[in-house]
């Protein structure tokens, strides 16, 4: 069964609207994966069991979709209609890979601006920070494919669109993907409280991919290991940290600035 939810935005460049679609059922699940369809994530009801449960597992595990074990009451919620424990929320954006994005952008002679969310997990902070990226020129935003904010539709409208436009890359292993950055000539700049160099003393109009953490937790430790720089902001308040949106646009902003001076 396919269930789709009232139109929430305006497409990036055909003005059609675009629709948060949920689909559910085993079979119509599996179908979806093997068909290619982009699922943000997918939802079992807890303790799922049987053949087709077993084939879906497998599917989720091969193609490393993002799932969750729910109760069935939220389900029940979900859909009046026979949901067999299981339903598949469907992306409102097609997602890029950065093996295939980074080496275009060299390619067609830009000066690569990347921006890389470690674990921002509010969806509110995720769209506010795309729509900063879509504004100042970010070439693309790399989120993890675990542990980050839902791509849906409260994400678009909080991006007032943006991440309809914005190219936005999910990626199994963020390690590989700073890896990659570095081979193609980006600098990898790390933001953060504990780093030794003010952020205007980074020279952001270099082919950059900058890193922002979650809040709580800031940039993974293994992360911070790749970086060739680390930033701060300065702070001369008692309070000791931005919100993570906020601090991403100062950092997008100067980026800009410089670009545009050179």
């Amino acid at each position: 069964m396919i269930q789709k939810k009232t139109p929430v935005a305006a497409g990036a460049a055909t003005g059609t609207k675009k629709q948060e679609t949920t689909i559910y059922g085993l079979r119509p699940v599996i179908e979806a994966i093997d068909g290619g369809v982009q699922i943000d994530k997918v939802l079992m009801q807890n303790g799922l069991s049987g053949q087709l449960a077993g084939e879906l597992k497998g599917r989720i595990r091969d193609k490393n979709i993002p799932f969750q074990f729910v109760p069935v009451e939220k389900l029940n919620r979900m859909t009046k209609g026979n949901h067999q424990g299981v339903a598949a929320l469907i992306a409102p954006i097609a997602y890029q890979q950065a093996i295939d994005l980074i080496p275009k952008l060299m390619d067609e002679g830009k000066v690569p601006f990347l921006l890389m969310l470690d674990h921002v997990t509010d969806v509110r902070n995720f769209g506010a920070i795309v729509r900063t990226a879509e504004c100042a020129g970010v070439d693309a935003v790399i989120i993890p494919d675990h542990g980050s904010a839902q791509v849906n539709d409260d994400a678009v409208k909080t991006s007032s669109g943006a991440l309809l436009r914005m190219p936005v890359c999910r990626e199994s292993n963020l390690k590989t993907v700073l890896n990659l950055a570095r081979q193609c000539g980006l600098q990898v700049v790390a933001a953060t409280e504990k780093g030794a160099t003010d952020y205007l003393d980074v020279d952001l109009a270099k082919p950059t991919l900058l890193i922002m953490g979650a809040e709580e937790t800031g940039i993974s430790p293994e992360l911070l290991k790749l970086s060739d720089v680390r930033a701060k902001l300065p702070i001369l308040g008692q309070v000791q940290s931005l919100n993570v949106s906020v601090a991403a646009a100062v950092f997008m902003y100067e980026a800009l600035r410089q670009r545009r001076t050179k």
